[in-house]
């Protein structure tokens, strides 16, 4: 893989993780809002967007072997 191509691998999976933390924040404010639908939403979409994150991890990983 090359270089560039890595980096911005990198910086998406770092984007990613942003965007999930702040799913996960918007969860946890709506439960204590009692927003249960909202909550519900916000936290399958950050379960999605961490599902994808560890995938493109798994492929940072196995082309940094090669």
């Amino acid at each position: 893989m090359k270089p560039a191509t890595r980096n911005i691998l990198l910086k998406s999976y770092t984007q990613l993780q942003d965007i999930i933390d702040e799913l996960y924040e918007a969860h946890d404010m709506a439960i204590a809002n009692n927003d249960f639908d909202d909550a519900s939403l916000l936290a399958s979409r950050a379960d999605r967007l961490y599902e994808e994150a560890e995938n493109l991890e798994i492929v940072i990983s196995e082309q940094k072997e090669i």
